[in-house]
């Protein structure tokens, strides 16, 4: 499946050293104030080459809007947007085209389709989330019309972690998030992430992290009570963006060791509505979004492309051998994937607000 959503859907297409890569948004109600700008900024910070922590590629990923935006604004049809591959380099994948690399998905896709693009990965790599990314910036814009605020932030990076969760209503959060090239909340925490990064890389291997996103002002009411939860919905995007391998709602494992007593969100009454004193739930209750805060985190593996030589096989000799993956790679997708994050909440809420009649067919 290339589409994602219900009634808000997006379909992204192109392969990493393919002409471009891109995305078709429909479902985006008419009258939405939409330039190339608003898609851009969002772009410009997942986009390869942007500090030292990254992949040495550069791509200036210059969105294009083919269609279904007019005088700057949304016509309510498909819109169709195109980001063009530059800065391309297939010639270290040549030597292993046929020894799949340890951690990737080159093995399964081979096995599932025969003939795959194995220049960088092809649909498989991380590049598609440039399109992701895109039709997020929509996303991210129309909720905006309701308040609804989404960011994202590193808490962990290999075995450094901030001390603990921030407060989501301090002013400036984005801008101390954007403020260090590992994109932590905890400024007294970044060099050491950094450090972590750099490490890795001077050993010629990786590092992982978790990533927490944050949706605020989202109205009580969004999601389904069965098999179209909320919390089901936000699970499946993030485990659909490529090296996620984990995902938790509010405090998610903690739950495990808490009694119910502790762990149970009590209401209270706060300027006349219904809150919770806690929110361990992370803001959604039997699939259904409570009001409050919107807490995820997910995990994110370690880049699988690595300088260290490791044991592959030979899928045309069928014999053991091992494998050096040269190339451009990031030894920490961490800060990169917190875009890609925001984008697939976006997504999932802008859904759910199109289905449950919260985004209208026109804006006024």
């Amino acid at each position: 499946m290339n589409t994602f959503g219900r009634i808000f859907r997006v379909t992204t297409w192109g392969e990493s050293h393919g002409e471009a890569v891109g995305c078709v948004v429909d479902g985006c109600p008419s009258g939405l104030w939409l330039t190339v700008d608003d898609i851009q900024k969002e772009l410009d910070r997942r986009r390869p080459g942007q500090s030292h922590l990254a992949t040495s590629r550069v791509e200036d990923d210059a969105v294009e809007i083919l269609s279904g935006v007019f005088e700057d604004k949304t016509l309510g049809t498909p819109i169709s947007m195109l980001i063009r591959n530059k800065d391309v380099d297939s010639s270290k994948y040549l030597a292993i085209r046929d020894t799949p690399r340890p951690g990737h998905g080159d093995l399964t896709w081979r096995l599932k389709f025969g003939h795959v693009d194995w220049r960088g990965g092809g649909r498989g790599s991380a590049r598609e989330t440039a399109a992701r990314v895109a039709a997020g910036a929509i996303g991210k814009k129309l909720l905006r019309e309701h308040k609804i605020d989404i960011f994202g932030f590193t808490t962990q990076i290999g075995n450094v972690k901030i001390s603990e969760s921030p407060d989501f209503e301090i002013k400036g959060i984005h801008e101390i998030i954007e403020s260090n090239p590992v994109r932590t909340i905890d400024v007294t925490k970044a060099r050491d992430m950094e450090e972590a990064v750099v490490d890795a890389r001077r050993r010629g291997d990786s590092v992982g992290g978790v990533v927490e996103c944050v949706a605020l002002n989202v109205p009580a009411g969004l999601g389904e009570p069965i098999f179209n939860k909320l919390d089901a919905g936000i699970a499946s995007a993030m485990m659909s963006i490529p090296g996620v391998k984990g995902v938790e709602i509010g405090k998610g494992f903690e739950l495990a060791k808490m009694l119910g007593s502790e762990a149970n969100d009590e209401f209270v009454i706060q300027n006349k509505k219904i809150k919770t004193r806690t929110n361990n739930s992370g803001g959604i209750l039997g699939g259904i979004s409570t009001g409050m805060p919107i807490v995820v985190r997910v995990a994110v593996k370690p880049t699988s492309s690595i300088l260290k030589r490791q044991k592959t096989v030979n899928l045309e000799t069928m014999k053991e051998t091992t494998i050096k993956v040269e190339g451009r790679h990031d030894p920490c997708i961490v800060p990169r994937v917190i875009p890609v994050v925001e984008a697939m909440m976006a997504l999932v809420l802008a859904d759910q607000g199109r289905i449950s009649g919260m985004i209208p067919e026109k804006l006024k």
